[in-house]
C-alpha cells in the first residue's frame, strides 16, 4: 500500500498511514496514525464529524457551524482490523491498516467509502479525501455553480470571484458552498467539507474511479450526513450551518433596481409610474451613483440633495429603498469613514503591519477586516448614517473581495477572530463576515425591525445574514435557464433566500426575453429587476403595452400568493427547506429529472410546479413526475410519470398544481404594505392522497415572532373522508384575514352544498383563470391561450378555532 512518494518537486504525496492507537471520548474517538491523526464526532445519529491533521491540534474554528453535537447514544467495538461506531442510523466501520472510512446503513448497505488506495492524503499543504465512485452515483449541490444538474463527470472550485458577464461554463463564481449530495442505489447522503481555503471538488472528472474534495491548506474536516431523503439531508445541514430569520414582508415583493438611478426626481418618477400603471411593487435599489464619489457612507451632493426627504415620499407611496454597500473605504484625508477607520484600526493589513491597498470604484482603497470583531462593530456603528434616514435595506456588493486587477495579494492578513489567518484562508469568508455586519448592525439599530440583507459573496452559513443573488449575469435565455438552476442549487445547499438579475445585467433582454424572465421571476424567492448602465431602459413598461400587462400579470400573481410564499418562507426558517426546489429533492431517484431538457424544472414551494421555457418557444416539451398535475391556466388534469407537450407562449409560462395542493392566496395588492380586503382565499386541488400545509403568519417586520407573536395553523386535506381541516390555530398574532373563501378544483362529486362543521353551506360554481387574458393583443381570441376552469366555491367567517368542512 502506497504511503508516501518523493517527487523530483519538493512535494511529497502522504497517505493518512496506519492506526497506532486510538482513544474513546465522549461523542466518538481519536486515532493517532504514523502521519497523522483522526477524530471522530458524533453530532447526531445522522451526522458524523471526520476531522483529520497532520499538526498537534485540529483546527476547531468556524464561521460555518453554529449547530453543536447532541447527546447520542453510540457503541464502539474493535473487531479484527476494524473499528465500528455504530449510531441508530449508521454504521462506520474504521480500517486500521491504512485507516479508512466506510459508511453502512442499517441494512448494511455502503453508502460512502474511502478510495482504498488514497484514503485522506497529502500533496505538500494539500490535503484530499478520496472517496470511491459508487454504481450510478450522481452528485448534487455545491451551491453557485454552473453547469448540470447532476455534477457527475465534473471538477469546481471554491474562490470567491468578481465574474462579471460571467459564460455558462464559468467556475469559481462569487458564493462558496462546499456541500455535496451523493445519489445512488436508492440511498442518499450529504458531505460538508469545512475548510475555507481554496477547496477543489472532484466528481469523478477525468477519472473513473473515485470523487474527491480537496483544500489548497488546513485540516481535512467534513460533516458526512446520512438520512433516507434529500429533504432530511438539508434539514440536517442546515442544523450544522444555521437557518435565516423571517425576512421582512416588503422584501419579498417586487424589487426595482439600475446602474444607477438618478437624480433623485428620476426614482421619484419611477416609483409613480409603478402606481399610475397599477403595477405591484416595494423597492427600489440604488446602486453606487447614489453615493459621492462612489465613497461609502456619503450622498451625492447634488443629485441627492434631501436624502431623507425621498425616502420619506417614497415611504408614503409603500416603498422601501434598499442602498448599495461596497467594503472599499476611499483612501481620503477629511473622508470621515476613512480617517474613523484610520483611528480604530478596523482596516487589512500586509504582515509588516502596513494597510493593504487595493483600486476599486473609488480608486485606492482599505478594506475593513470583517473577521475581526471589532471592525465587525464600527461597520455597524456607520450603518447608522443610513438608518438614521429610515433605511432598512441594504446590498452588500463586490464583496469577494473585488479589485481591479484580480488579484488581491496571497499574503494579506486577516484577524479571523483571533485565530489570524492569510487571503488563502479568510477570502472566501470575507463576504459573509461584511454579510455578518451589515445584518448584526442593523439589526441592532432598528428598534425590533427586520432588516432586509442581501449579499453577493458568501460562504455556508451565509443565510444566516443575507439573501444571495447570482451576480452579474447576462441577457441571454441560456444565462435565464442557468439562473434557475443557480437558483435551485442554492436550496440544495440550505440557502433559501435567493434570485438573480431579471432582463440580465448585462447586455439588453428582447421583448420576448424580458416577458419570459419576469414571470420565471415572478416564482423566484428574490424578485429584482436590473439592469447595467449605458443599456436601455428595463422596468416592466420599457418593452411596449403587451410585455407592460404580462409583467403586471405575473407581479400581481407574486402578490396574490404571498400568503403562500411567507408560509413556506416560515419553512425555511424552521427546516431549512428551500423555497425553489430542484425536482432532485421530492423525486431524488427518478432519472429524467435529471435529463438536460428537465433539469431547470422546479417547485415553488411544495406544490407549484414550474418549467422554465426559452422565450422563442411556444410549445414545449416537459416531463411530469410521479402524481398528480392541474394545468395551472386551465385547470386540466394530467397523470405524473410522463412527458409532456405543452403550448408556452410568451404571455404562458409553464405551471402545474401537484393534486391534492392547498394553496392560500390574497386579493390583488399595488405593495405589501397596503391592507387587504381581509379575504384569505385557499385553492384546494383534487387529489388521491392526503396532503397537508402549514400556513403562517404575523407582522411581517418585527421579530415578536420569535416570542410567540404569530399565527399558525395546520391544513389538512383527506380525500378518502372527504374532509378539509384547519386545525385551531397557535400562537398570539391575530389574522390579517377575517374571512375565508374556498375554492374547490377539480371537486367533479361535490354537490351544491358542503358541510361547514356540521352547518350546511352552499357552494357557487364559477368560471376561474388565475392569469387575465392579454386580450388587446390577441387577434385569434385569449380562449385559445388561456383557457378558464370551472372551480366550486364559498365563503366562512374566520371565526372558529377547528374549521372541518365535509364535501
Amino acid at each position: 500500500m502506497i504511503t508516501s512518494i518523493e517527487t523530483k518537486s519538493r512535494n511529497r504525496y502522504e497517505s493518512l498511514g496506519n492506526l497506532v492507537d486510538f482513544v474513546q471520548t465522549d461523542q466518538g474517538l481519536i486515532g493517532q496514525t504514523d502521519c497523522g491523526k483522526f477524530r471522530i464526532s458524533v453530532f447526531d445519529h445522522g451526522i458524523i464529524r471526520i476531522s483529520i491533521t497532520r499538526k498537534e491540534e485540529f483546527d476547531d474554528f468556524s464561521y460555518a457551524v453554529v449547530g453543536g453535537p447532541k447527546k447520542v447514544n453510540q457503541q464502539i467495538s474493535v473487531k479484527g482490523d476494524q473499528i465500528l461506531l455504530s449510531t441508530a442510523l449508521l454504521d462506520l466501520h474504521i480500517s486500521k491498516y491504512p485507516v479508512r472510512f466506510k459508511f453502512l446503513n442499517k441494512e448494511g448497505h455502503v453508502v460512502n467509502e474511502d478510495d482504498p488506495g488514497f484514503g485522506t492524503s497529502w500533496i505538500g499543504d494539500e490535503v484530499t479525501t478520496y472517496k470511491k465512485l459508487q454504481e450510478g452515483e450522481r452528485f448534487i449541490g455545491l451551491g453557485e455553480k454552473t453547469g448540470n444538474l447532476d455534477r457527475r463527470g465534473a471538477g469546481f472550485v471554491n474562490w470567491n470571484t468578481d465574474n462579471f458577464a460571467y459564460p455558462l461554463n464559468s467556475d469559481p463564481l462569487y458564493c462558496s458552498t462546499p456541500f455535496y449530495i451523493g445519489i445512488h442505489n436508492n440511498l442518499t447522503y450529504g458531505i460538508f467539507f469545512d475548510n475555507s481555503n481554496k477547496s477543489h471538488f472532484n466528481f469523478g472528472a477525468s477519472n473513473d474511479r473515485f470523487a474527491s474534495f480537496m483544500a489548497e491548506d488546513g485540516d481535512m474536516d467534513y460533516y458526512f450526513i446520512y438520512h433516507d431523503n434529500v429533504a432530511d439531508i438539508i434539514e440536517s445541514y442546515t442544523y450544522l450551518t444555521g437557518r435565516m430569520d423571517m425576512p421582512p414582508m416588503w422584501s419579498l415583493g417586487y424589487q426595482q433596481c439600475r446602474y444607477s438611478y438618478y437624480p433623485d426626481q428620476k426614482i421619484q418618477n419611477i416609483a409613480k409610474t409603478f402606481r399610475q400603471k397599477k403595477i405591484p411593487a416595494d423597492v427600489i435599489v440604488l446602486d453606487i451613483h447614489y453615493m459621492d464619489a462612489y465613497k461609502i457612507f456619503t450622498w451625492h451632493p447634488e443629485n441627492f440633495p434631501d436624502p431623507k426627504k425621498l425616502i420619506d415620499e417614497l415611504r408614503e407611496m409603500g416603498f422601501h429603498v434598499v442602498l448599495m454597500c461596497d467594503p472599499g473605504i476611499k483612501k481620503e484625508e477629511g473622508y470621515t469613514t476613512y480617517e474613523d477607520g484610520l483611528r480604530n484600526d478596523v482596516f487589512l493589513k500586509y504582515p509588516d503591519d502596513t494597510y493593504y491597498t487595493g483600486e476599486v470604484w473609488p480608486g485606492w482603497c482599505h478594506f475593513p477586516d470583517f473577521t475581526k470583531a471589532e471592525t465587525r462593530n464600527w461597520w455597524g456603528q456607520a450603518l447608522k448614517a443610513y438608518t438614521s434616514l429610515g433605511i432598512e435595506g441594504f446590498w452588500n456588493d463586490m464583496n469577494e473581495i473585488a479589485t481591479w486587477g484580480q488579484m488581491m495579494p496571497e499574503h494579506v492578513m486577516f484577524d479571523y477572530d483571533g485565530e489570524t489567518a492569510t487571503t488563502k484562508k479568510g477570502r472566501n469568508v470575507y463576504g459573509m463576515q461584511m454579510a455578518r455586519s451589515t445584518y448584526e448592525g442593523a439589526k441592532e439599530q432598528l428598534n425590533g425591525k427586520r432588516p432586509f440583507n442581501l449579499t453577493r459573496a458568501g460562504f455556508s452559513g451565509i443565510q444566516r445574514y443575507a439573501a444571495v443573488w447570482t451576480g452579474d449575469n447576462v441577457a441571454e435565455d441560456e444565462h435565464m435557464l442557468l439562473g434557475v438552476r443557480l437558483v435551485n442549487s442554492f436550496g440544495i445547499t440550505g440557502v433559501p433566500f435567493t434570485g438573480y438579475d431579471i432582463g440580465g445585467f448585462s447586455g439588453e433582454a428582447s421583448v420576448d426575453l424580458f416577458a419570459r424572465w419576469i414571470s420565471l421571476g415572478s416564482l423566484s424567492p428574490f424578485f429584482r429587476g436590473h439592469s447595467m448602465i449605458n443599456s436601455r431602459d428595463a422596468e416592466p413598461w420599457a418593452f411596449g403595452e403587451e410585455v407592460e400587462e404580462i409583467s403586471r400579470n405575473y407581479i400581481q400573481l407574486r402578490y396574490r400568493l404571498m400568503p403562500y410564499i411567507y408560509s413556506v418562507f416560515h419553512e425555511a426558517t424552521a427546516t431549512g427547506m428551500p423555497i425553489s426546489r430542484s425536482l432532485a429533492i421530492d423525486y431524488t431517484h427518478d432519472q429524467w429529472i435529471y435529463d438536460e431538457r428537465y433539469q431547470n424544472q422546479y417547485l415553488f414551494g411544495p406544490n407549484i410546479f414550474v418549467a422554465p421555457v426559452p422565450s422563442d418557444q411556444e410549445f414545449c416539451k416537459i416531463y411530469l413526475p410521479e402524481g398528480e398535475w392541474y394545468d395551472f391556466h386551465s385547470g386540466k388534469y394530467f397523470a405524473g410519470s410522463q412527458h409532456v407537450i405543452v403550448e408556452s407562449p410568451t404571455e404562458k409560462l409553464p405551471m402545474f398544481i401537484r393534486g391534492g395542493a392547498i394553496i392560500p392566496m390574497q386579493c390583488d395588492v399595488g405593495s405589501l404594505s397596503e391592507k387587504t380586503d381581509g379575504i384569505l382565499t385557499i385553492h384546494i386541488y383534487y387529489g388521491r392522497k392526503s396532503s397537508h400545509f402549514e400556513y403562517y403568519e404575523d407582522d411581517g417586520e418585527t421579530f415578536k415572532y420569535a416570542e410567540g407573536e404569530y399565527y399558525k395553523r395546520q391544513m389538512y386535506f383527506e380525500p378518502n373522508d372527504g374532509v378539509y381541516h384547519m386545525e385551531k390555530p397557535t400562537g398570539s398574532f391575530k389574522s390579517r384575514y377575517d374571512k375565508i373563501c374556498i375554492m374547490l378544483h377539480n371537486f367533479k362529486e361535490t354537490t351544491d352544498m358542503v358541510e361547514v362543521n356540521e352547518q350546511q353551506v352552499k357552494v357557487e360554481v364559477m368560471n376561474f383563470s388565475h392569469l387575465k387574458p392579454i386580450t388587446k393583443f390577441d387577434p385569434v381570441g385569449p380562449e385559445n391561450k388561456m383557457a378558464k376552469e370551472q372551480v366550486k366555491t364559498f365563503t366562512i367567517d374566520n371565526v372558529c378555532d377547528n374549521i372541518k368542512i365535509v364535501f
